[in-house]
């Protein structure tokens, strides 16, 4: 029962912070307050019903080294961004025809902070960690990741490549900033990068939500996997070969610390069944 009720917990704080974000979407200033309200209120909802549910202390959203470790993810994230804008850029395919509009950011980091949370929250810290339990790293990174892509097919301009391409890239490697650090705290700093810097900087599509234009006043054209489309660069091939590099790096590290949990075996069931 506690992956229904921690369920319900994030969904449900999930639809009413982005009932309030989106009732705010004229006013940057106001969805910037309303998005950072919306992501501290999750991460408090998150650890008190996977603290009631689970009788632990809910180590994986502790305060300690949480900032640090929310900047090095978001600054990787922003970094991986730029590299695959660059790239689009060098083939004649990503244009910046000057400024755009720098309260359209300041709204788009709100929106982001609050979208990235409870994402992470819903799909590394309640799916994927109670999955994992049960089927180890790898049962539990294909599904989740499968999900992933296909809870962004909801979105405005979504489409079925875009979606396969997040289960490829963005869900592989989140879960397996994860499993590295045992912490959400990275992979919400890699969502939060990616998704401030593709809308909040660098003015292109986030999974095909048509967002808001933000500092640069730019524009992508050409094949959709190369542009990535109406979808945003999230549909790029760049951005499958990036975050394909990084997923590796980080399963690397996870093996190295070893992090990597295997599958419960049948024997190991009866045991926890029998307590």
């Amino acid at each position: 029962m506690r992956v229904v009720w921690q369920l319900l917990a994030v969904v449900l704080v999930s639809m009413v912070a982005g009932q309030s974000v989106a009732a705010a979407e004229d006013n940057p200033w106001a969805t910037l307050g309303l998005g950072l309200v919306a992501a501290v209120l999750s991460v408090y909802v998150y650890a008190w019903v996977v603290g009631r549910t689970e009788k632990r202390a809910v180590t994986e959203v502790a305060r300690e080294g949480a900032v640090g470790a929310v900047g090095r993810g978001a600054l990787l994230g922003t970094l991986v961004f730029a590299a695959v804008v660059a790239n689009i850029a060098f083939v004649g395919h990503y244009e910046v025809d000057g400024w755009g509009s720098y309260t359209g950011a300041v709204g788009l980091a709100g929106f982001m902070a609050g979208a990235s949370v409870t994402e992470e929250l819903l799909f590394r810290g309640v799916l994927f960690r109670i999955m994992e339990e049960r089927f180890g790293t790898w049962g539990a990174l294909v599904p989740t990741s499968v999900l992933f892509g296909a809870w962004h097919l909801a979105n405005p301009d979504a489409s079925l490549w875009g979606a396969a391409v997040i289960a490829l890239s963005a869900g592989p490697v989140l879960g397996a900033a994860y499993v590295a650090t045992r912490s959400l705290w990275m992979p919400i700093g890699l969502h939060f990068g990616w998704n401030f810097a593709a809308s909040g900087v660098f003015s292109t599509e986030v999974s095909g939500n048509d967002t808001q234009q933000g500092l640069l006043d730019a524009s992508t054209s050409g094949p959709t996997l190369i542009s990535g489309g109406a979808f945003g660069p999230e549909a790029s091939l760049y951005t499958l070969v990036f975050w394909a590099l990084v997923t590796v790096g980080f399963l690397w590290l996870a093996r190295r610390r070893g992090q990597l949990m295997p599958r419960r075996s049948k024997r190991a069931d009866a045991v926890a069944l029998s307590r």
